[in-house]
């Protein structure tokens, strides 16, 4: 999937059963129960939770065709809006693949009544403005103050029906480069072009789902002005739009607004749906391909069923059971059993017509990879000749239903209640779809997933075998139509110039109401008997809680010298207790409907749990147990470092790892907390980690006295003390004293210069731009610092990105950011940019950096965007319990108090043009600068070369 600017997004059902709530199995026999203490109660009955999935909606009908849904969820004062076209790139002919996702991003460049759809939405509140493409569907989503509302439904009617007089062969140019970038910079990937491949294997040349949505090099020059009008007229109609509003909205107050911006704009064409059948291979199929990749991959594939065949849901559950849940087949077998493997998955990517089903295996290093191929279709065929048993289905149940009552909690966005009706409307003719797959998934038997397992799966398959070397296919001539070798490809048209004309009366963009002031839940605080201090936030608007349990640890807790340390010895906790094996404690979690991850930051480490609330008590005595009693056994532990080596081998083949594993130690040196290669550390610091080294870690900083506990959802105080005295209220502080960093260390001084890390064959280069800053993250009065940033590079308005991408058109995206740790701040700049523009990039982001605000101060649109914007965003940044959780962990980390979100309106609005300006001065110039960069040498050394500034080499191996 593709999209304008970088964003999460999944098909609704697909996103559950892929995504880390999605299930995976045991072995091919079933795991033995986990044995909870009888004292505690059982798991809530799947019923009960299906009970809890419910977004209830209104339908009405434009006489033009358009189709509208109202959700109302009065919990926050914010609008979703959430608009999908019945085209995507399947739709596209020969010759132009790629150009349903180009279109999508000149639906952004403005209309003939709107010269910038992002500025005055920005302006207003709107959060996650943003669209994406795939074979399906186009969508195009914002997430606004309710009081926006009038104007986000007049900004997405415009580009619906006043956008060709506002398209020029110069706007289409700029997205064309921008477009490509984006498809540079996921092909630059290591494994980027297996997508294709994956495709190519399967489909015939001219299956609407062959070609990639982001598609080929030679059709994206080749589409013209005429395409563009085309497509726009062929698709873009009203009868082909479902429009979803969801949030402090009713259907009463919705249908006026719709029909006074939507109503004029006339029928169009009916978006021609065209034949896109699974197909069926004559015989098992495979290929091996060399790639820069660190370890051999192993993917299995096959087409499946549409999301609408009676087998959709059986296959998403069986794929679950073999590869989506941490206690799956593939990792009981393969990476935990007879460990051949680093990392396995399974899933089934569900489309409108047609899915992916697909397993997938990296081998460990130093295993026969004949070997481990013969374990993994072994364990296939397995489950497609017997199938699941009761036991796996009910985990994998338990967990998708968990999934969704999650996504229940956003309105709007990629992935949020808008999308999940659209989704459901436009794919099967039913917006309450979602609720039959659920109850679906809650019904379906061992014998149902067998027997779709086998309709479907034991056809032939194809095999793709990924092995490390040499790249030697090009990915700028993959992703087309497929046949481009024997027929040629389509010339471009010719870029005659199109007179830009109004197809319409200018319309006026309505007033924007004002917003109320943020509502932040109060944070409430205790402690346990242990002395164990407990935050909490109460929110009841789904049956969930997220909880963090933080120590003052970290990656500064190594220092640059043990790097690898912490993250090895956290990675470690769910890997197995004094009681439980890593199966036991994933099925544990899967049963229970909960999610337990656990994490190494810069300044702490978390052991984060999601749980519905009819089942805290056992979950949180589950949590106890990893974080009080880990084992540590030399089979775990040595399983861990290869997972853990081999994710550093991933690190050093991906550019933009190997740009972040170098800046620590550039930026912070040897001698200080942060001068770190990051969290997963050095490969000869892991390798020499044995047992008593992390057991003596997690006694050192893992105690009670070192810890915190933030919970955020539908629970009491009362209630959760209880629970938590339960499980956490008899663990006693050692005797010696608490392990302290020392975070103020010295930093080597600051000189500019150029870093270049040689990675061939690579057609962008990456940009890590940094230095450090005279302040902490505990330094209060920063807004203003913060704000400048945002002008500067953080976010899609910002000066970097409208330069380097809307305008050059040389990147997919550029972000500057200040990091947020206790110690010192630094500034960096980060961008992956077109291999031929790496000199000129560097050249322009130092130009930006130097202008502002010496030639080019904070202008009035950017000082409302950043302050009167920001606060009426608000609302929108605080939707979920997870984000709520991540505010309040924030603000304990760098000392702010707990209401500091509810004063960032006054805050905000205290700051005018002179100190932002002033902050941009003192902490964001182009001076002292270190620039990483990770490229091919033999395009990019004669352009470093004229940049006329001191040039270092890194080697990728080392770091």
């Amino acid at each position: 999937m593709t999209y304008r600017f970088a964003a999460a997004s999944l098909t609704a059902l697909a996103a559950v059963l892929a995504s880390g709530c999605a299930p995976t199995l045991a072995g091919p026999q079933a795991s033995a129960p986990v044995a909870v203490s009888p004292a505690q109660p059982a798991p809530a009955a799947l019923p009960t939770l299906v009970e809890k999935v419910n977004i209830p909606y209104e339908k009405f009908e434009l006489e033009n065709g358009l189709t509208v849904l109202v959700h109302e969820d009065r919990k926050s004062p914010v609008v979703g809006v959430t608009t999908y076209y019945r085209v995507g790139s399947k739709s596209e002919p020969r010759g132009r693949t790629g150009f349903a996702h180009l279109f999508e991003h000149l639906m952004f460049g403005g209309s003939e009544n709107v010269e910038n759809f992002d500025i005055p939405l920005e302006a207003a509140g709107s959060t996650s403005t943003n669209g994406s493409t795939w074979y399906d569907r186009t969508n195009y989503v914002e997430t606004v103050p309710t009081g926006a509302l009038d104007l986000a439904l007049f900004m997405e009617s415009d580009r619906m029906g006043y956008l060709l007089g506002a398209v020029s062969q110069d706007k289409l140019d700029k997205q064309r480069g921008v477009v490509q970038n984006e498809k540079r910079q996921g092909d630059n990937d290591p494994y980027g072009l297996v997508e294709y491949k994956v495709a190519e294997g399967l489909l015939p040349v001219g299956h609407p789902y062959r070609h990639s949505t982001i598609g080929s090099m030679a059709d994206l020059d080749a589409a013209s002005l005429t395409d563009v009008r085309k497509w726009f007229t062929d698709n873009y109609a009203p009868n082909n739009v479902v429009l979803v509003l969801a949030g402090d909205i009713d259907a009463k107050t919705a249908r006026p607004m719709v029909e006074r911006w939507f109503g004029a704009i006339p029928r169009g064409p009916e978006v021609v749906r065209k034949a896109a059948e699974p197909v069926t291979l004559a015989a098992d199929k495979r290929e091996t391909m060399t790639d820069q990749v660190p370890v051999t991959r192993i993917l299995r594939s096959w087409t499946g069923p549409a999301i609408t065949h009676p087998d959709a849901v059986p296959l998403a559950a069986g794929l679950t059971v073999l590869g989506g849940l941490a206690s799956s087949r593939l990792d009981n077998a393969l990476v935990r059993g007879d460990e051949l493997a680093v990392s396995v998955t399974a899933s089934a990517q569900q489309h409108e017509q047609l899915s992916f089903l697909q397993a997938q295996m990296d081998v460990k290093p130093g295993v026969d990879p004949a070997v481990a191929e013969a374990k993994f279709n072994a364990i296939i065929d397995e489950l497609i000749a017997r199938g699941p048993t009761p036991d796996e289905l009910a985990r994998a149940a338990t967990q998708i239903v968990s999934g969704q009552i999650s996504a229940l909690e956003q309105v709007g966005g990629f992935g949020g209640k808008g999308s999940t009706l659209a989704e459901g409307l436009l794919y099967t003719g039913d917006a309450g779809h979602y609720r039959a797959e659920l109850e679906a998934v809650a019904r379906v038997t061992p014998a149902q997933v067998q027997a779709a397992m086998q309709r479907w799966m034991g056809r032939p398959s194809y095999t793709l075998t990924i092995e490390p070397g040499e790249r030697t296919l090009d990915g700028a001539t993959m992703g087309g139509w497929g046949d481009e070798a024997t027929a040629g490809a389509i010339s471009p048209d010719p870029k005659t110039p199109i007179p830009v004309t109004r197809t319409a009366p200018p319309r006026e963009a309505p007033a924007v109401a004002p917003v109320g002031a943020l509502t932040f839940p109060a944070v409430e605080t205790a402690r346990l008997s242990n002395g164990i201090e407990v935050a909490l936030a109460r929110r009841s608007a789904i049956p969930k809680i997220s909880m963090a349990i933080s120590f003052d640890a970290g990656s500064a807790a190594d220092g640059a010298a043990r790097a690898g340390t912490q993250s090895l010895m956290m990675g470690l906790l769910d890997e197995g207790t004094l009681t439980l094996t890593a199966e036991q404690i994933a099925v544990a979690q899967e049963r229970l409907g909960a999610s337990i991850s656990t994490g190494t930051g810069t300044d702490t480490n978390t052991v984060q749990m999601t749980a519905l609330t009819a089942n805290l008590v056992p979950s949180l005595a589950l949590v106890a147990d990893i974080v009080r009693n880990p084992a540590f056994k030399a089979d775990d532990v040595a399983r861990a470092k290869t997972q853990q080596l081999a994710a550093i081998a991933q690190d050093r083949a991906n550019p933009v790892g190997l740009a972040q594993r170098a800046i620590g130690p550039i930026l912070f040196g040897a001698d200080h907390p942060y001068g770190g290669v990051g969290a997963r550390g050095l490969p000869e610091v892991v390798e020499a980690l044995d047992p008593a080294a992390l057991k003596s870690e997690h006694a050192r900083w893992l105690r009670p006295d070192n810890a915190r506990i933030t919970v955020v959802g539908d629970v009491t105080m009362p209630e959760l003390v209880a629970a938590l005295e339960q499980s956490f209220g008899d663990w006693r502080a050692p005797a010696t004293a608490r392990p302290v960093k020392n975070l103020d260390a010295g930093v080597p001084a600051a000189r500019p210069r150029v870093v270049v890390i040689d990675r061939p064959n690579s057609p962008q280069s990456v940009l890590l731009l940094g230095r450090v800053l005279p302040v902490r993250g505990t330094t209060t009065g920063l807004e203003a610092l913060e704000l400048a940033n945002e002008v500067i590079g953080d976010g899609f308005l910002s000066r970097l990105n409208m330069d380097l991408r809307e305008e050059k058109g040389w990147t997919y995206g550029i972000r500057s950011g200040l990091n947020a740790g206790v110690g010192p701040r630094a500034f960096t700049v980060f961008t992956p940019v077109q291999s031929d523009r790496t000199a000129d990039s560097i050249k322009a982001i130092l130009a930006n950096l130097s202008a502002f605000p010496a030639s080019k101060g904070i202008d009035e649109t950017e000082l409302q965007r950043v302050t009167e914007g920001n606060v009426r965003g608000l609302p929108n940044r605080f939707q979920t319990n997870g984000q709520v959780l991540g505010a309040i962990l924030g603000n304990q980390v760098l000392g702010r108090p707990a209401d500091y979100q509810t004063k960032l309106p006054q805050i905000y609005r205290g700051l005018d043009a002179g100190r932002i300006n002033a902050a941009a001065q003192q902490y964001l110039g182009s001076d002292n600068l270190v620039i990483v960069v990770v490229g091919d040498r033999k395009q990019i050394d004669d352009q470093i070369a004229g940049l006329r500034m001191p040039v270092e080499y890194i080697e990728a191996g080392k770091l």
